[in-house]
């Protein structure tokens, strides 16, 4: 009996030894990950010059808030813990490394800014760490054999550029074109990719290009020389501040050009109403976001969801601020990675994920406007809308342009 009985007990081992790999691939975590939570990163500048991007990493953290009020994702509640790097680069390798390796997240989640995240790309992809739906568009992102772990969350740069240079040729063929640009790689794009997409017409047409730095006081001495450039079309490739100093300066001055403005400038509330309507109505710029302030949209269902979910996890932010449309965007993303990724919660898996989305349509963005990524090309957007200041809000003009 007792021999029978060692081996039944022999039998019980061998059988639990068999299916224990099956038991442990049901789940897979890593850091940041357990059976009820999911711990994110996200850096951006909270303080200094663009303190007022702020709204962003509010508006994200009352998204997942109110994914934890409905059940979370998979039975697991979001926890996104957010860090000041007042845009500055050192700070965002201070933060990044703090959250990675002390906060033990399983992904930065929306990190803000160019330049600081050009300073932790290497660390993080070395690491493995995904830096998913990273808040700038300079191509450099979409560099998946290099860069695995690293991924914009916005419309590229060049995309929108080369939108530009064809509304501009389809506009204004004649056009003398001046840029005011950023000094810095995100400025950059839009000089050298507008004269790559002007093509051989580009050294008769772009007369005049002017930078600034980040932290310079104003750049009136810059539109002072645009305009006499003798220039009728004036690209900004500028954030908010920027933006609206050359609206203003260039009303003042009485030149009115043909005025296109990138999209990290796209704002109603904090660029176009504070230079005043004069100054800033017929600016054309690009968007994938629908702009809350369009009232055309203001009946439609998803936009009603939008509201509803400010009014309800994050009554202080302003519901026509297009960054927060924007976090509400690509929070909607990450849920839908997370739920897709299922118990394999490993970061290669949130990357398997993430470059394998096809015609994702998320509440807020264009009509017509989908994500579609691929192992081999990251570019979550591959067409953006055109759209216009008409004094009240940003309206479409014309179809979609891609590349």
């Amino acid at each position: 009996m007792s021999a029978g009985y060692n081996a039944f007990r022999g039998y019980i081992a061998a059988t639990m030894l068999l299916f224990a790999p099956l038991v442990c691939a049901q789940k897979a975590y890593e850091p940041g990950v357990t059976d009820t939570d999911i711990r994110l990163g996200q850096t951006g500048p909270n303080s200094g010059p663009l303190a007022g991007y702020a709204t962003f990493g509010r508006a994200s953290v009352a998204y997942f808030n109110k994914i934890n009020a409905e059940g979370g994702v998979n039975g697991r509640k979001l926890t996104l813990v957010t860090a000041d790097d007042g845009f500055s680069p050192p700070k965002t390798v201070e933060m990044t490394r703090r959250l990675v390796e002390s906060d033990n997240v399983f992904f930065m989640f929306a990190p803000v800014g160019t330049a600081p995240q050009l300073a932790v790309q290497k660390y993080l992809n070395t690491k493995k760490v995904p830096a998913l739906f990273i808040q700038s568009g300079i191509p450099h992102w979409n560099n998946p054999a290099q860069f695995p772990y690293s991924m914009s969350g916005l419309p590229n740069y060049a995309t929108e550029v080369k939108a530009f240079a064809k509304y501009i040729l389809a506009a204004k063929p004649n056009a003398r074109v001046a840029v005011l640009y950023q000094n810095d790689d995100f400025g950059r794009v839009y000089l050298n990719g507008l004269k790559a997409a002007l093509g051989t017409k580009a050294e008769k047409m772009l007369v005049a290009a002017s930078s600034f730095e980040l932290t310079d006081p104003t750049v009136n001495s810059q539109i002072i020389t645009l305009q006499g450039s003798g220039a009728d079309v004036l690209l900004i490739a500028a954030t908010q501040k920027q933006t609206s100093q050359a609206l203003r300066n260039a009303f003042e001055m009485n030149w009115h050009p043909l005025t296109l403005i990138a999209f990290p400038a796209v704002s109603v509330r904090r660029t176009f109403l504070p230079v005043g309507i004069e100054a800033s109505k017929g600016v054309i710029a690009t968007s994938v976001f629908v702009d809350p302030s369009d009232p055309t949209q203001q009946d439609k269902p998803e936009y009603r969801t939008y509201v509803q979910f400010m009014d309800k996890y994050y009554p202080e932010g302003d519901k026509l601020d297009g960054l927060n449309v924007a976090a509400f965007v690509e929070a909607q993303l990450a849920v839908e990675i997370l739920r897709r990724c299922g118990n394999t919660l490993t970061r290669e898996n949130v990357m398997k994920q993430a470059a394998n989305l096809k015609d994702v349509k998320a509440a807020m963005l264009m009509p017509g406007v989908t994500v579609n990524t691929s192992p081999t090309n990251y570019n979550m957007f591959n067409v953006v809308q055109m759209i216009t200041f008409n004094g009240k809000s940003m309206v479409p003009i014309g179809g979609l342009l891609g590349e």
